[in-house]
């Protein structure tokens, strides 16, 4: 577990027209009543259409923004023992769930330059919790004293543990897509792998088939890896080029970008003739993963242009 950086969430939450807190005088806020229950959900999806409004709502309840990956698992056992503990505290703080890949700019505001990353935002302001793992013990000692700074700023609301959750629009799915979804979830990566090639010869321009090739790619270069190892070995000052490749992707399963893409760029400038050409078509699928608008990702493609030519 980690610490990161302060923040400053002026240019995506609102300056004016926010209320003072919870015990400020006046209409109660929307969406909170008398009793400052909000009538909001225990957990929910955040992207920039609705970032705003999560802001907001930290006037009247601490909102534990997560900010996770797909692509790594300990994203998603995090995500689990904070969804455990919003329910242990009856509401007192809601968990706002955002999807780095999905939205950069939050990434990059917060800037969170690993997965999970967690950080509280008290009446607007935020308070960077922790990056990484936290067991349990340290999840609850990081907890009491959000509550405790909470409490001492008037932020005593709390939201609905019945209230009806926001689901995110899901995007209509393919034929293609529901087949290789069906095949991952099976644990037949390969057989995922074939559906989403066949596809891309039919539609080479759809992202979202490339993108799904190149993550069953990645899930069958980490089946059964060891990832800890993998990264250690990378790190060794005689690591071959394959093992930078390893630890590369042993580095993106576990949430760490910077590390991806360092490990990844350092294979291309270790190797060379065929294995350089490998090493470097390995890289940039490392970007498509990440994501080609991501700001690390170009700072990394211009290093290894310069690298290359």
């Amino acid at each position: 577990m980690s610490m990161f950086g302060a923040v400053d969430l002026s240019t995506l939450a609102p300056s004016k027209g926010a209320a003072s807190g919870a015990g400020s005088e006046g209409a109660a806020a929307p969406g909170v009543a008398d009793s400052g229950v909000i009538d909001s959900p225990l957990v929910i999806d955040v992207d920039v259409t609705n970032f705003e409004d999560a802001v907001k709502r930290s006037m009247q309840v601490p909102v534990v923004i997560s900010l996770w990956s797909p692509r790594s698992q300990v994203s998603a056992e995090v995500n689990t023992a904070l969804e455990a503990l919003a329910t242990r505290y009856q509401g007192r703080f809601q968990l706002a769930r955002v999807d780095v890949d999905a939205n950069a700019k939050i990434a990059e505001l917060f800037a969170a330059h690993s997965v999970p990353s967690v950080v509280a935002v008290l009446g607007g302001q935020p308070v960077p919790l922790f990056q990484g793992q936290a067991s349990a013990q340290q999840l609850e000692q990081i907890f009491e004293q959000v509550m405790q700074m909470a409490q001492a700023n008037g932020i005593t609301g709390r939201v609905r543990l019945d209230a009806a959750p926001v689901a995110p629009s899901e995007p209509v799915e393919t034929e293609e897509q529901r087949l290789g979804r069906e095949a991952i979830e099976a644990g037949d990566y390969a057989k995922a792998q074939s559906i989403y090639e066949h596809a891309l010869v039919n539609d080479p321009a759809n992202d979202d088939l490339r993108l799904a090739l190149e993550q069953v790619k990645l899930l069958q270069r980490v089946e059964g890896a060891d990832l800890d190892g993998d990264l250690a070995a990378s790190d060794q000052p005689e690591a071959t080029w394959r093992q930078l490749l390893a630890g590369a992707d042993a580095a993106l399963a576990m949430g760490d970008v910077e590390g991806t893409l360092a490990r990844g760029l350092e294979a291309v400038r270790r190797s060379s003739g065929d294995e350089r050409d490998q090493a470097r078509v390995r890289l940039l699928e490392l970007f498509e993963l990440i994501g080609t608008t991501d700001l690390r990702v170009s700072k990394t493609r211009r290093a290894l242009a310069s690298l290359l030519y």
